[in-house]
């Protein structure tokens, strides 16, 4: 069977399955089946999708996503994510100190959290509300922590990145350590649109709102449980002492430990962060197996492989290849989320970004920006609907209000990609300095 019918009717497949509801899972799986059934009978292809489903749940390298999944969730029951949003509020010496602050407690609950819904949950649950008492405008208090979520999957440790590490078959721990510079530095954008949005529109950031000097017990009761957690995974991976698995497994028991003495969590709360672990873990599982399915299908008909000696017969000039691949993936992150987007398109199109002669690495921090714009680009943006379900009851924020306020962030997070291809070595740096 040719290998553009196959890619062709595994992609038209798709999507009418996902077009008529189908969970994404389920659509991988039963737009790979006909194809599956080509190379193997009924029988053996049900023992193939056994081993796949099979091979999710021992793959050791796989550990790691429930394990900082749970971290985020510990984190987020308990006090430690709260406690550092006050801390960064009361202690910005500038008007606007809650949105400040609020970036400021992104950033540093990225240090310690992978995932970007997880993150605007736990800091907009404190600060939504509180910046709407203040009497900020509905939209740059909505736009920047829907945008300050994205910190999550940027700053290490990511779930996109070690998503982007299983698939490629890249250091997880060398992504990680690229993050951290391009990381800083969209923090510092995030802060420069707020600065503009008070210049431009004074009206939507009170004037009243100035913080004032940070007290030292509040100080270390917020950073000290952030800087040990961070310390725990990156310090381990920098140093070679720990693979992310180990790191992670390690600093969920002293996520555990901080978050039942200093973060106060009850019972209750780490009962509630297993469940809600294993019921992220549910769906991820399934797509993972699903994705390892339809990869199985494509490279037994050398899709990828093809696809890729097609295009570079094409003779298309790096960067055009390189524009194609990041509009591509900004229309798609429109519609779907981005693990999803991962597992569905990456195996294929990875494989054309190392052709044309880019570091992974490096295209790997240029993938997981396009990913924090998909969560924040309608209709199917996760952190836009995250942010309109915080809102009070009393004081609802419109979704056209959080898509419009997200607009200076987009356009940042723009333009940390144009400084990325501008300057590679911001990404690439620090990786070949730990080497």
């Amino acid at each position: 069977m040719e290998w553009q019918f196959v890619g062709g009717g595994i992609l038209v497949l798709l999507v009418i399955f996902i077009g008529v509801g189908l969970p994404i899972p389920f659509a991988l799986a039963a737009a790979s089946l006909p194809f599956l059934w080509t190379i193997q009978d009924f029988s053996t292809s049900l023992i193939s999708a056994e081993l796949m489903l099979w091979r999710v749940w021992v793959d050791y390298i796989l550990l790691a996503v429930p394990l900082f999944v749970f971290l985020g969730e510990l984190v987020g029951r308990s006090r430690i994510g709260p406690r550092l949003y006050h801390m960064m509020h009361r202690g910005a010496p500038l008007t606007g100190s809650a949105a400040y602050g609020s970036v400021g407690a992104c950033a540093g609950f990225g240090a310690i959290c992978g995932s970007s819904m997880i993150g605007a949950l736990t800091i907009g649950s404190v600060a939504l509300p509180e910046m709407l008492r203040l009497g900020y405008g509905k939209r740059i208090a909505a736009g920047v922590i829907a945008a300050g979520g994205t910190l999550s999957v940027l700053i290490p440790p990511s779930l996109i990145l070690l998503f982007y590490g299983i698939v490629t078959e890249v250091s997880i721990g060398q992504l990680f350590i690229a993050g951290v510079i391009p990381g800083l530095i969209l923090t510092g954008f995030f802060v420069i649109v707020i600065l503009g949005w008070r210049f431009f529109r004074p009206n939507d950031i009170p004037a009243s709102d100035r913080g004032g000097t940070w007290l030292i017990k509040d100080t270390l009761l917020a950073l000290a449980p952030v800087v040990v957690i961070a310390f725990v995974i990156i310090a381990s991976i920098y140093f070679g002492i720990a693979t992310p698995t180990e790191a992670a497994a390690v600093a969920v028991v002293v996520t555990i430990i901080l978050a039942a003495t200093v973060g106060k969590l009850p019972f209750r709360g780490f009962v509630d962060a297993l469940r809600s672990t294993l019921r992220t873990m549910g769906f991820l599982g399934l797509l993972l197996s699903a994705a390892l399915l339809m990869g199985f299908v494509l490279n037994y008909h050398r899709v990828p492989q093809q696809f890729t000696e097609a295009f570079i017969a094409l003779e298309l000039s790096p960067y055009l290849v390189l524009l194609m691949v990041i509009a591509f993936y900004l229309v798609v992150g429109m519609f779907l989320e981005p693990a999803s987007m991962i597992f569905i398109t990456l195996p294929t199109l990875f494989p054309l970004v190392s052709a044309a002669g880019y570091d992974l690495v490096w295209f790997g921090i240029i993938f997981t920006i396009t990913m924090e714009i998909a969560v924040l680009t309608p209709p199917v943006g996760l952190n836009l609907y995250v942010l309109q379900g915080l809102a009070p009851r009393d004081n609802p924020v419109p979704i056209t209000d959080v898509i419009i306020g997200c607009v200076p962030f987009i356009i940042a997070l723009a333009g940390l990609i144009i400084l990325m291809l501008a300057f590679p070595q911001l990404a690439l740096w620090l990786p070949e300095a730990t080497r």
